[in-house]
């Protein structure tokens, strides 16, 4: 019966319940966007390529580890087991492969090595790495895909190489030509010797590969004794399983990992798998924001739609409907819209996450070889959110019109009521959880940490202006009063709307707040960190030039070259990867240290760079880096470098510009060993050489350049930009959302103003003074939204700055702030003229006489 009188006050209202069904879509869609995200990051496949034809791989552990043990009472103890990645690739002892090439059912074991090897052609050598990575490979370990040679022979002397199909056809290349290869050393020529294909297979598209005689490729890997995996390859009807526990057995005592099945692509494609952990974070932290701004927005809406029902749902109280029918009759009806937006939601939001994903793609957040999953948990996560979100604010909205007495609810249907004593210590009580939170963040000296504090705070302020919502209206009427009355007649008509509607403008302050002030806080984030980055940077560089590459890095030949220069005092080679100190990941520079502080100067604030450039062993680091390890000069620095290898170190110095540097600096051999690739980020280069001498020097670099640190700093900057653009995407969603929201409830607020207009027509009002009357209504919401949301989004980026930079100096761009509440206004503005455009339609007697 209940269910039924739902639906029939659906059908006869269903103006009034559309602001509440796109909201509950959109945040469903959302939901389930962020959702498969985040289960692409925990199950995304990633498919092998070079080791297809390898059952069976055996590859170094990827982690490093610690175990702690926790003592309780009564003789008892914790033990807790944790693992974190590193950033490089590990690699395996070569002789591992004997503990294994005599096991039963073990036809070949293939070692593996694999290295940077970028072909410089004729294509542009940066847009190439980062689009078709290319890898160098041992002709020996062709089997593993298995490579077969389709013209020409295999690489027999160290001036041979092998290249793929795809690459002889990009660029043009036969047996016979020359090519030159950049790879962990100085650039060389090769005799291609041959073209290779994947045997019965296509060719491969995460990769190109290039193959050397055994001998080349050990001199490239510059990694002697050592191999980055070993292919095993069963015997004739040898049991997969069987055999790898044989493998696991057989290698007991070392950290060597066994993979089969999905599990080797992993070992392959090392950054898919670092892009896991990277979506799982970037997806789980868009659900959470998302999930939160929904919560908010659908209660509000819902409140509002209850709000415009007050007088109907006061009726069913006067002829005897209890508390209990009122509230299972907002339930069900809740259910009811809840149930198709749901529906629609999560059909939309399935699409919207394989656009997510792409994009992600092209932007190089993630790369293309983690395949998104699509899978029905998101999906029913994301209806069940919305059943019971529609639900709960159903029941919480109309909470009061179910509770009070039948003659209470009639009179306050036609008097608008202050807000409930509940709903104002609840917004106090969020008031000083959002002051907490930013306080909070003041204090917080890492972005990881930092920045899901930051939104955090913004939405909880926000949900606690949405709560004392009515009170600050009431407030700004009172001050907005003076100048609206010099907007003519309809400024104190606005005014008396304000002041008498604070609880209907609140509703549309709410949303408004929340755009304004998330969005304020997305743009200016990253701008206040990178800034303040580049002024440390750009004050402690001395250097008079920088070399960069369009490739994948400066040779260390090129810095050498540069060295014996005429006029060059010093040049530095600064290579960058991350390290592990315990589990935290750490920024560390590798630096060469002769003439080191003619080209850096890091700001020592204790110790000393003499020490760090002379003295084996030793490293400086920022004074985060120091406060958060309790570290000082003479202290020892244990640490897993970028491929997990141990290293212990001492410190030497510690400095101010970690924003700038990075928190950790070590010998530039010492980092350099332990990476993928070795080859400079930039080389510092100080004295009085011209850019012309300097680059006649390094004509036998291609794709190295002199730059002036000015242009450095702008190409920094760009870099920055696009980093920005990833969270610019991630939250844009969010904020459009935000935006529906605002639009809707703006409708929604006006469209029920029919009778309110028609009244207002009757007693001599024109319809441009009830439209103009709508306009400064909305502007001065818009003010009073622009307000809240700027302060918010002011104090939250104060507070971020001045944990992260130390300084209370946020980033504020003028002309993107300017943009951000113009965007706001037209939206406004647009979504208030619409609907009070088509209630004026209607004539003012028809409306006038109409049943209420």
């Amino acid at each position: 019966m209940m269910l039924r009188y739902a639906l029939q006050t659906i059908r006869d209202r269903k103006g009034g319940f559309l602001g509440a069904f796109l909201a509950l879509m959109c945040a469903a869609a959302l939901i389930t966007a962020c959702g498969t995200l985040l289960e692409t990051g925990l199950r995304g496949r990633i498919a092998t390529e070079r080791y297809a034809a390898a059952p069976l791989l055996v590859s170094a552990d990827q982690n490093v580890h610690r175990t702690t043990v926790k003592h309780k009472g009564n003789g008892r103890t914790k033990v807790k087991h944790k693992a974190k990645p590193v950033a490089e690739r590990a690699w395996l002892p070569a002789a591992i492969a004997d503990r294994i090439s005599n096991l039963e059912g073990v036809r070949k074991v293939v070692p593996e090595l694999t290295f940077l090897a970028q072909p410089v052609t004729r294509s542009a050598p940066q847009s190439r790495l980062a689009a078709h990575p290319s890898y160098g490979h041992s002709w020996a370990s062709a089997p593993l895909t298995p490579f077969a040679l389709v013209r020409g022979r295999a690489p027999a002397s160290e001036d041979d190489v092998v290249i793929d199909r795809g690459l002889a056809e990009q660029e043009g290349l036969k047996p016979g030509d020359r090519l030159v290869v950049q790879s962990t050393s100085t650039p060389r020529p090769y005799r291609i010797s041959g073209i290779a294909a994947p045997a019965g297979r296509g060719d491969l598209r995460q990769q190109s590969s290039l193959f050397f005689s055994t001998a080349e490729a050990e001199r490239l890997a510059a990694r002697p004794g050592r191999i980055s995996a070993l292919g095993v390859m069963p015997a004739p009807g040898t049991d997969l399983n069987q055999l790898k526990q044989q493998v696991e057995q057989a290698l007991r005592g070392t950290t060597a990992q066994v993979a089969t099945g999905d599990d080797r692509g992993p070992v392959e494609f090392l950054d898919a798998a670092g892009a896991r952990i990277k979506l799982v974070s970037m997806g789980g932290a868009m659900g959470g924001t998302s999930l939160l701004v929904a919560i908010l927005v659908v209660v509000g809406t819902f409140a509002l739609s209850i709000q415009q029902r007050h007088r109907e749902l006061a009726l069913l109280r006067a002829i005897a409907a209890t508390p209990r029918q009122v509230r299972r009759l907002l339930g069900r009806e809740a259910l009811a819209v809840g149930a198709v937006s749901g529906v629609l939601g999560t059909l939309a939001g399935l699409p919207l996450a394989g656009w997510l994903h792409s994009r992600f793609i092209d932007m190089g957040v993630i790369p293309a070889t983690l395949e998104r999953t699509a899978g029905t948990f998101p999906a029913c996560a994301a209806l069940a959110v919305t059943l019971l979100g529609a639900w709960a604010a159903a029941r919480i909205s109309g909470r009061r019109i179910a509770r009070i007495r039948p003659a209470e609810a009639m009179a306050e249907s036609t008097v608008e009521r202050g807000p409930a004593r509940g709903r104002t210590v609840a917004g106090l009580v969020l008031l000083v959880g959002g002051a907490a939170l930013i306080a909070v963040l003041s204090v917080l000296r890492t972005e990881a940490a930092a920045t899901p504090v930051t939104f955090l705070a913004v939405v909880v302020s926000a949900t606690a202006v949405s709560l004392l919502g009515p009170f600050l209206v009431r407030l700004a009427s009172v001050l907005l009063a003076g100048p609206l009355r010099l907007a003519g007649s309809g400024g104190p008509l606005a005014t008396a709307n304000i002041r008498g509607n604070s609880t209907r403008m609140a509703s549309v302050v709410t949303p408004l707040t929340l755009l304004i002030g998330m969005t304020c806080t997305v743009l200016f984030v990253q701008p206040t960190l990178g800034d303040a980055a580049r002024a440390q940077a750009h004050d402690g560089v001395r250097a008079t030039w920088v070399l960069a590459a369009q490739g994948p890095g400066v040779p260390s030949a090129a810095a050498e070259t540069i060295r014996r220069a005429p006029g060059v005092t010093a040049a530095t080679e600064v290579v960058r990867t991350t390290v592990r100190v315990g589990l935290d990941k750490y920024q560390a520079q590798g630096v060469t240290q002769a003439g080191l502080g003619r080209t850096w100067d890091p700001d020592v604030t204790s110790g000393s760079l003499t020490e760090f450039t002379t003295g084996p062993g030793t490293a400086a680091i920022s004074e985060l880096a120091a406060d958060r390890l309790g570290l000082h000069p003479g202290s020892k620095l244990r640490l897993h470098l970028g491929d997990g290898t141990p290293a212990t170190l001492t410190v030497a110095a510690v400095y101010s510009r970690g924003l700038g540097f990075g928190d950790l600096t070590l010998p530039h051999d010492l980092l350099a060993r332990h990476m993928d690739n070795p080859l400079a980020a930039t080389v510092l280069v100080a004295g009085d050489s011209g850019r012309g001498e300097l680059a006649a020097a390094l004509e036998q670099f291609p794709g190295v350049s002199v730059l002036a640190p000015a242009t450095v700093d702008r190409l920094q900057a760009d870099r920055q930009q696009e980093n920005a653009a990833v969270n610019h995407l991630a939250m844009g969603l969010v904020l459009a959302f935000t935006a529906i929201a605002v639009a809707n409830t703006l409708a929604m607020s006006v469209s029920e103003r029919i009778r309110e207009f028609a009244m207002l027509r009757l007693a001599g009002a024109t319809r441009r003074q009830v439209l103009r009357m709508l306009r400064i209504e909305a502007l001065s919401v818009l003010l009073i939204a622009a307000a809240l949301g700027s302060g918010i989004a002011l104090a939250v980026l104060t507070a971020f700055s001045i944990g992260m930079t130390g300084s209370a100096a946020p980033a504020v761009l003028p002309l993107a702030y300017a943009t951000v509440v113009g965007a706001a206004a037209l939206l406004a503005l647009t979504a208030t003229a619409l609907p009070g455009r088509l209630a004026l339609r209607v004539r003012p007697v028809e409306v006038a006489t109409s049943r209420q």
